[in-house]
């Protein structure tokens, strides 16, 4: 006979946290957010943790180096996506670990025989108004010069003008050598009154911008995460197909930490991917495995050999597991049973595993539950996605600023590969959707506004760190009548902007 739970399926918006006493230093400046991310023994320093509780999903519209780099000035750890081949991959880790805080690789090219309708359309995909002119339109091409807005007036300049008869030349730019320090490019822009320093090699090879509206931002980051080199800490998604070729070119990139990105964790597959890892690498290489659902799940990868457990099935915005293929589970129940099975693997083999919660974070909010609920991290696709360091474009839809968001199991995605039962490599059916998410502006000020709140409720809950948050806060089921309750309720709201009352 088939088992039953006896208990249904909960989420994060069934659960309200209680308030416990807050004595005077339950302030926000001094709420902890650091949290580990890899296993550690108790007792010891874990080898690699976040400053803050957040990383980016291993995903297509997410996940690529430039939001890495973003999160990592914030504190917070990217996975690159792993539906791509080896070698991008590995470039994208490589150039976050070759990012120089301050120098900025140029996303924005063009060739000099373009034209300024080829710049219009570059400048809205990009939102960047300084433009590369590269001799090949490459990111490291040699530079001929530079197009901002100030080259040129929409309303006069024929759209079939060649860039290298408005663009200012190199022979009027301002320019560093690689090699300069921060400091001294800082100083150039200043001295110069300029708003972009190219940094260029003996080739005349572009490598580098250093941008004025960035020199406030560099002091602005005391939580960066950084390796011991000083360079940015990333993480990197792997499948269980190619694991034994893609697993060594990111180690040689650079990847900090590895995640096997699959929806289903429960298997041999993962066993034998974790087991490679293991054999080659012993506990040099960190790698966290998933996706689970139960206690059974957890301590199956646990014994496997994974340095953190990703948590979650079918709870994810983008994600149509549940309706598809009748699998999953509400991810706070699946938080919390899988967090019971951690605290008794650390008492049997005196072993801390991370729990990463995937999925089911709709609200604020619910990042503070799922942390008390046990979970050390969260891994967020949507919540990402609406960022302009995301890497899809940025679209005006029936007057409306969205992103392009769409998940690994959607035909355009095609990660078969994040699916694979063994079969044939291919995906037979979606358990993902295109779609599009309403565009919320940079990654800083949200993500600092998100958690401004996660720090607000644990100084109601009496709490200033994560493991307090975890061993004392109180929850509590919600009724629907009580969600209701919750929100603004028997009144008229006003409109944005409206003259009620006049």
């Amino acid at each position: 006979m088939a088992y039953y739970y006896k208990e249904p399926s909960r989420t994060f918006n069934e659960y309200l946290l209680v308030p416990g006493y807050s004595s005077k230093d339950c302030i926000s400046e001094n709420v902890d957010l650091s949290t580990p991310v890899v296993k550690y023994r108790e007792g010891e320093r874990p080898p690699l943790r976040s400053n803050i509780p957040l990383a980016s999903a291993i995903m297509q519209a997410v996940s690529d180096d430039r939001m890495a780099v973003a999160l990592a000035k914030e504190g917070g750890i990217s996975f690159i996506y792993a539906s791509q081949s080896i070698e991008n991959q590995a470039a994208m880790i490589r150039r976050v670990k070759d990012h120089k805080a301050g120098f900025v690789r140029s996303d924005s090219n063009i060739r000099p025989e373009q034209t300024l309708r080829d710049v219009l359309e570059l400048k809205k995909k990009s939102g960047h108004s300084t433009i590369a002119v590269t001799e090949d339109g490459t990111a490291d091409g040699k530079i001929v010069g530079i197009v901002t807005s100030r080259d040129y007036r929409v309303s006069r300049t024929p759209l079939d003008m060649k860039v290298r008869e408005f663009m200012t030349p190199f022979e009027g730019l301002v320019c560093a050598e690689d090699g300069v320090s921060l400091s001294e490019a800082n100083d150039i822009l200043w001295d110069h009154k300029l708003n972009a320093l190219p940094i260029i090699d003996k080739n005349r090879r572009l490598t580098h911008f250093v941008f004025r509206k960035d020199y406030d931002s560099h002091k602005e980051n005391p939580l960066e995460l950084l390796d011991e080199q000083k360079r940015y800490i990333v993480g990197a998604g792997v499948n269980t197909r190619d694991y034994a070729e893609r697993v060594p070119a990111l180690v040689d990139a650079g990847a900090d930490v590895l995640c096997i990105d699959s929806s289903e964790g429960f298997t041999e597959w993962q066993k034998e991917t974790l087991a490679f890892v293991r054999r080659e690498y012993g506990d040099s290489v960190k790698i966290g495995a998933g996706n689970v659902v139960d206690r059974d799940g957890f301590l199956f990868l646990a014994e496997a050999g994974a340095d953190f457990v990703k948590v979650g099935i079918g709870g994810g915005s983008i994600c149509i597991t549940r309706e598809q293929k009748g699998i999953g589970r509400g991810q706070a129940s699946a938080i919390m049973d899988a967090a019971e099975a951690r605290d008794d693997y650390l008492k049997r083999t005196g072993y801390y595993i991370p729990i990463c919660s995937d999925g089911g974070i709709v609200y604020d909010y619910h990042m503070t539950v799922a942390l008390a609920m046990g979970a050390d991290f969260m891994m967020l696709g949507r919540y990402f996605a609406r960022f302009d360091e995301s890497p899809t474009a940025k679209l005006n839809v029936n007057g409306n600023y969205v992103k392009e968001y769409w998940g690994e199991g959607s035909n355009r995605a095609r990660n078969w590969q994040r699916y694979d039962m063994g079969g044939d490599a291919k995906l037979s059916f979606e358990e993902g959707v295109d779609s599009y998410v309403p565009y919320a502006g940079s990654l800083k000020g949200n993500v600092n506004q998100s958690l401004g709140k996660v720090k607000s409720t644990m100084c109601n809950c009496g709490v200033t760190n994560i493991p307090d948050l975890q061993k004392n806060t109180k929850l509590t089921l919600v009724s629907a009548t009580s969600i209701v309750e919750g929100g603004a309720h028997d009144v008229i709201l006003k409109e944005p902007g409206g003259n009620v009352g006049r």
